[in-house]
């Protein structure tokens, strides 16, 4: 199906949520890109968003935005489609109560209804001897249990409704009516649970007040007769029943009596507790004037604004939505604007301003975007999520997961997520790709930045749709890398750029690379007030005497004396054994190639992007890494674009998320990375690595990437080396096994072995039995075995963690829906 992938949360088609991205209003100016930030180069308006158009022949249906925004989008797991999605009742299969407690309700019942018919006609053995020993022998005739006057009828009645009691209780208590009243009415939702209860209470006062219920002709329960005796027995007559109001009394009792099990059954107090406060809530929130309006309003007539008493920009947005001017991005990014501004009155007054002036166009993204040219995934910018696939049905899947659509969002992508898989399994098309996607939309709200790294030519969207495009080693590229992040601190710089140049190597120390470069950047930059250039850094690091002593010459006076330091003990380690100098120019060799010529601020015609503009605004962008004969440098690239995200994204308030995307993380993983990527999550960002193998990285890697990564995705073909990694992680369960025996059965009576040696010359086998053994035992979620060989092509295992700490097991998505 070519519809736009948002109709059905468990469909399986792809798209975006329908609605032209229109672009801004004649006469109006894009905003201008935040300080710090090369301008944008701008490209033809943002097309209407969606999938390439669909053959003429099967058109399909595109839902208005106003539908999109009417679309349910109840709370549910961590990795759930949530756009569309009904919350399953529990399928029959598994509510059904055992053989066992079935039968403990039948007999009980039995019993109690045999009894009290043997009691109701006499037959019950030495039935009135307890009624002899507790009342005088006057009220009987001598030896029987006629009554003599009115005080042996009650009391007559009185020990039959005792009896009744008893019997009800003990047949309760026996029974398993407590498991079936748990199973039917406990276990339901209010206020479903509220009104069973209310029905078995008006059963129950049907027997107890059959009078009262016209249609009904059996007879009344002992209840209220023996209560009436038992209160004449106590006053010594009839005379108390003359007064109404204790009549009355009494059958109020009596009433109450009954509904009291009930009503505890049912949690009706605490029912109407929370019934009242939900009231009391909205009655408050009337008089303060701020619910004028039904809550069932339209979302596209944004009930929150009206509810705030902003009519007039409610109004004006309503009419953009209704009219087709205003998209689902339009629409995330002014509900973002309002959930900021609505706890401040400065704020809220400016809201309102801006939106009367720019309409739906209002807090536009600072590239003039409202949309990308193309989607290629279904995407709900309102939450955030984009559909990546379908979650399958089996065992393992818990019943909330059963066939609804598995998704990914910020609140799992901050605890970074791991994807291995060989080449052919789909990490770019059905991850890598769809998460970039959704990240860039969400960038256009505001709401995140991301930064995609790729082989050049890897399909990750068009470079209309991002604002920073770097390919390098490409002469027509508009921007270049800073190789030190507009950094000011050496000893940051430093951190970093050896990290990035050396930090695979395991000769080379990283606290002694770290120091080499800092001992060079520091008075350099002292001097020349910039960090070097790369061949400039490369001569410094090789040793050449002359860079050496014209970089010594111009720290002259004492305010560079510190510096001077730092230089000298840096010429003094030039040529030593520890010299980890002639590494890292080795490494920096990689970069200064004829290829690379007008790159890493070599004075070309493309302009330096720092990647730590990412972390102070909504940014997209995408770096392009050389390949064809460059694969080192390439590698050597994304270990220093990993090092960089990780440090400009430490400390201070952000308010958007900030992703980093490796679509080949091979060679990038270093333990310092590795440590910086598990504090990633309280920094309001994180990564997202594919692998093709998890050999790809170094062994003693292995399990500290495991545990620093929260999401974690196994594609189908892994080999059992790399499967056993991820079944280690996900650990084991306790899962609850049934083993049979057959065991043969030998007979002693002749008759019986006569029957059997009958039934096996019939039947060509023994006579045996079934013995069954269940058992909980603790067995893996996933094997390596399975995890190998048992998921089928175009699925993957995938298991989430969010930054709040839910968790989602490992379940098998399929990624072709």
């Amino acid at each position: 199906m070519d519809s736009d992938g948002t109709q059905d949360a468990r469909g399986g088609h792809t798209g975006a949520v329908p609605g032209p991205a229109v672009p801004p209003p004649p006469g109006r100016a894009p905003a201008s890109p935040p300080p710090g930030v090369p301008p944008v180069p701008r490209g033809t308006p943002p097309r209407p968003a969606g999938l390439p158009s669909v053959p003429e022949q099967s058109p399909a249906p595109r839902p208005t935005v106003a539908d999109w925004l009417e679309r349910p989008r109840p709370a549910a797991g961590p990795g759930i489609w949530r756009y569309g999605y009904r919350v399953r009742r529990p399928s029959k299969g598994r509510e059904r109560l055992s053989p066992v407690t079935i039968v403990g309700l039948a007999v009980p019942l039995v019993v109690a209804l045999v009894v009290w018919s043997l009691w109701r006609h006499g037959s019950v053995p030495y039935m009135w001897v307890v009624l002899k020993v507790f009342t005088p022998d006057d009220w009987w005739w001598s030896g029987t249990t006629s009554p003599k006057a009115w005080q042996g009828a009650e009391a007559i009645e009185v020990y039959n409704g005792v009896f009744f009691g008893v019997l009800v209780y003990t047949m309760g208590r026996l029974g398993s009516w407590p498991e079936v009243v748990r199973h039917y009415v406990t276990a339901r939702p209010q206020p479903l649970r509220a009104a069973l209860a209310a029905l078995g209470a008006l059963i129950a006062l049907t027997f107890v007040f059959p009078d009262a219920f016209p249609g009904v002709g059996w007879d009344a329960l002992p209840v209220v007769a023996p209560l009436f005796s038992l209160v004449a027995l106590v006053s010594g007559g009839y005379d108390l029943f003359r007064s109404q109001l204790i009549t009355d009394g009494l059958y109020a009792l009596i009433t109450l009596l009954v509904l009291w099990p009930f009503a505890r059954i049912g949690a009706w107090r605490r029912y109407a507790r929370e019934w009242l406060a939900a009231r009391a809530a909205r009655n408050e929130a009337q008089e303060a004037g701020t619910a004028k309006f039904a809550p069932d309003l339209p979302a596209a007539q944004w009930p929150e604004l009206r509810d705030a008493g902003q009519h007039e920009a409610a109004d004006l947005l309503t009419a953009e939505v209704l009219g087709g001017r205003m998209n689902d991005v339009d629409c995330a990014r002014v509900r973002r604007a309002w959930a900021t501004a609505k706890w401040d009155a400065t704020r809220l007054a400016a809201f309102v301003d801006t939106v009367l002036r720019r309409g739906g166009a209002a807090w536009t993204h600072p590239s003039g975007a409202r949309d990308l040219p193309a989607r290629t995934a279904a995407h709900d910018v309102l939450v955030g999520q984009v559909r990546i696939g379908r979650w399958t049905t089996g065992d393992r899947t818990p019943e909330a997961y059963d066939g609804g659509g598995a998704a990914l969002d910020p609140e799992a992508l901050g605890t970074s997520l791991l994807a291995v898989g060989p080449s052919g399994s789909g990490k770019t098309r059905h991850l890598v790709g769809p998460v970039v996607e959704s990240l860039a939309l969400q960038a256009l709200t505001g709401r995140c930045a991301v930064v995609a790294v790729a082989a050049a030519g890897t399909p990750l969207g068009p470079d209309s749709a991002f604002d920073v495009v770097v390919k390098i080693g490409d002469p027509a590229s508009v921007h270049d890398l800073d190789l030190y992040a507009d950094s000011d601190d050496p000893d940051e710089a430093a951190s970093f750029l050896a990290e990035g140049l050396a930090g695979d190597l395991d000769a080379v120390a990283g606290q002694r690379a770290t120091t080499a470069l800092a001992q060079l950047l520091g008075p350099y930059r002292a001097v020349h007030g910039t960090f070097p250039p790369m061949p400039v850094l490369r001569e410094l690091l090789e040793g050449v005497p002359e860079a050496l002593t014209a970089l010594h010459e111009a720290l002259f006076g004492p305010q560079h004396a510190g510096m001077r330091r730092e230089l000298e003990a840096r010429m003094r380690q030039v040529g030593s054994p520890a010299d980890a100098g002639p590494a890292l120019a080795d490494r920096l060799a990689l970069l200064d190639r004829p290829a690379f010529a007008d790159f890493f601020g070599a004075g070309g015609s493309t302009r330096a992007f720092s990647l730590r503009a990412v972390a102070h605004h909504p940014l997209r962008v995408r770096i392009d890494l050389p390949e064809h004969g460059h694969e080192e440098a390439a590698r050597l690239l994304a270990r220093l674009v990993l090092a960089q995200f990780t440090a400009v994204v430490r400390g201070g308030e952000r308010p958007h998320f900030v992703c980093l995307v490796l679509d080949d993380a091979t060679g990038t993983l270093t333990p310092d990375s590795v440590r910086r990527i598990q504090r990633l999550r309280s920094q309001n960002a994180g990564v997202v690595l594919a692998l093709r193998t998890i050999g790809d990285i170094p062994e003693a890697l292995h399990g500290p990437l495991y545990g620093a990564v929260g999401c974690r995705m196994a594609f189908s073909g892994v080999t059992t080396w790399d499967g056993s990694r991820f079944a280690h992680a996900w650990g084991t369960e306790w899962v609850e096994t049934r083993d049979v025996a057959k065991h043969t059965v030998f007979a002693d009576q002749p008759m019986t072995r006569a029957i059997h040696a009958l039934r096996k010359l019939v039947t060509g086998k023994a006579v045996t039995t079934d013995a069954v053994t269940i058992r909980k035992v603790e067995r893996e979620r996933w094997s390596a075995s399975e995890l190998a060989h048992e998921v089928p092509p175009g699925h993957a295992v995938l298991s989430l963690t969010t930054v709040e700490g839910e968790h989602a097991p490992p379940l098998l998505v399929d990624l072709r829906s």
